[in-house]
């Protein structure tokens, strides 16, 4: 398994993509898929917010702004995933629509978080500090997974406390 927090982070977002595939499958068992997306969304974004963000605004080279914004965008994506959450019919065309509102929100944070932070992080980043993070990564991503932290009682938590995040 990588530890260099680059490669989970973009080995995170090949998984949110997977679940977005699945979520717009009709066929599919969107409510699990749903829960799944919701626990690791937080997870990953909180485990980022906590220790990778902020050892990477230490670094001159990456740009402090587009970190900041990558925090607000975490926050919209709190915001867009509760919507959809609370939406009880997964078949309904409401469902549909903040689903679509999700995955733009999220696709915009990922590319951006991708061409930028990521990238600074790769060039400017030693390997021995990527990998550091890395582990402190997974560490607090797994511990918000073994919180349940996509319960929606938790997700609603935090969106009510980034929300003042949003521009």
């Amino acid at each position: 398994m990588a530890t260099d927090v680059v490669e989970l982070i973009l080995a995170d977002h090949r998984k949110f993509e997977e679940l977005f595939r699945t979520l717009r499958d009709r066929n599919s068992n969107r409510a699990m898929a749903l829960s799944e997306l919701a626990a690791l969304l937080v997870a990953h974004a909180e485990a980022e917010e906590s220790e990778v963000y902020p050892a990477l605004k230490r670094y001159k080279e990456v740009d402090n702004d587009e970190v900041d914004h990558g925090a607000e965008e975490h926050a919209e994506g709190h915001q867009a995933l509760l919507a959809l959450m609370e939406v009880g019919d997964t078949s309904s065309e409401e469902w549909e629509t903040k689903l679509e509102e999700l995955v733009e929100a999220l696709n915009h944070h990922v590319d951006e978080e991708e061409r930028t932070i990521l990238n600074d992080a790769r060039s400017q980043v030693s390997d021995e500090r990527r990998e550091e993070l890395g582990r402190l990564f997974v560490e607090i991503r797994q511990s918000r997974l073994d919180d349940d932290c996509g319960d929606i009682t938790y997700v609603r938590k935090i969106a009510a406390a980034t929300e003042d995040r949003i521009d």
